[in-house]
């Protein structure tokens, strides 16, 4: 395994952990034993080298700007430590992410920890993730572009621990302004829609910016 690999395996376990604490009854004793263990952790982790997030002109270049097929899904992460989509990070929401011709589309089970009220996902879990596909969407298109506005109607409750599918889809353009609609469903329950407004930037210049300084 690759080191990227090693962290998002590590990743995966940490997420799990989290999900499971929260949704367990814990003892005295056991609360005790793991917060113990989890200090030598801290202890470990701490005395590693501070780690620096690099987007070199290489990796831009092997890596083609748009979102994987289903098929391709896990073979291609630009940021693999976003918080919606990165698998490499612990406290992310794992969403998984694809294309399906135009249109942007994406799967997730969410744990308990991003539970609002019980049994329910946060609204503003549900707001990330609907966010996350309409501005990937944008991306299918040819477009970097920013949420310059997300209105969301929460249809019923989202459920936790239940596979929930969401699909954007561009509706109409307006020279750097982008329309963005979606929805988002549990099984067969439309439980959100959204619409939203992008604004598109120059690609070139957003890229840019990723880049490491080079001296």
């Amino acid at each position: 395994m690759t080191n990227e690999e090693k962290r998002i395996a590590s990743a995966a376990l940490l997420r799990e952990l989290g999900h499971e604490f929260v949704g367990r009854e814990l003892s005295d004793d056991q609360l005790d034993e793991l917060s113990r263990e989890l200090l030598a952790l801290l202890d470990a982790i701490h005395d590693a080298p501070i780690r620096v997030r690099e987007f070199s002109r290489d990796r831009l270049e092997e890596f083609t700007l748009t979102i994987p097929t289903i098929d391709e899904i896990g073979q291609r992460q630009l940021f693999s430590d976003s918080i919606v989509a990165g698998a490499a990070n612990p406290m992310g929401l794992a969403a998984q992410l694809w294309r399906d011709g135009d249109a942007a589309c994406m799967r997730v089970t969410l744990g308990k920890a991003f539970e609002g009220a019980p049994g329910r996902a946060h609204g503003g879990v549900v707001a990330a993730l609907l966010d996350e596909v309409m501005g990937l969407l944008n991306v299918i298109h040819g477009a970097m572009a920013f949420t310059a506005q997300l209105d969301i109607t929460y249809l019923a409750p989202t459920p936790v621990g239940e596979p929930i599918l969401a699909r954007a889809w561009l509706a109409r353009r307006d020279d750097r302004k982008r329309y963005v609609e979606a929805t988002l469903h549990a099984d067969d329950v439309l439980v959100a829609s959204a619409k939203a407004l992008f604004i598109a930037i120059d690609r070139a210049t957003f890229l840019e910016q990723l880049l490491i300084t080079e001296d």
